[in-house]
């Protein structure tokens, strides 16, 4: 399926992490989510009913990277993949979690977790 709709840079404050003080402290999260859906009808009859509500796509992402702390980003991507592909009328999911501030001694810029996850 090539359509699909793309919420990018989404930015979260959250307390994820494996060391103590990044559960205390948190930082700063960027979420990218690729929603892969067939998008003819919506387009055809312009109806909000006929496709993806990325709005509320959104709330159920900001609720997981808000919420509970994870230790990985990979389980906060696995989490966000799977409230979306369970809520939502889609076929597959790419998330991205970028962590900005990862507690790496050097210089980068951030690291990001990426995966795909389809509906079974």
């Amino acid at each position: 399926m090539a359509d699909r709709i793309t919420l990018t840079g989404l930015q979260f404050y959250g307390y994820h992490g494996v060391y103590p003080e990044e559960n205390r402290l948190g930082q700063h999260f960027v979420v990218d989510v690729e929603l892969c859906a067939d998008l003819r009808e919506a387009g055809r009859t312009d109806d909000l009913k006929r496709t993806v509500d990325y709005g509320k796509v959104y709330q159920a992402v900001k609720q997981i990277a808000e919420g509970q702390p994870f230790k990985l980003i990979e389980a906060v991507a696995e989490r966000i993949a799977a409230e979306v592909l369970e809520h939502f009328p889609i076929t597959e999911v790419v998330v991205r979690v970028h962590k900005p501030k990862a507690p790496i001694p050097g210089p980068f810029h951030g690291v990001t977790v990426e995966i795909r996850r389809r509906k079974e």
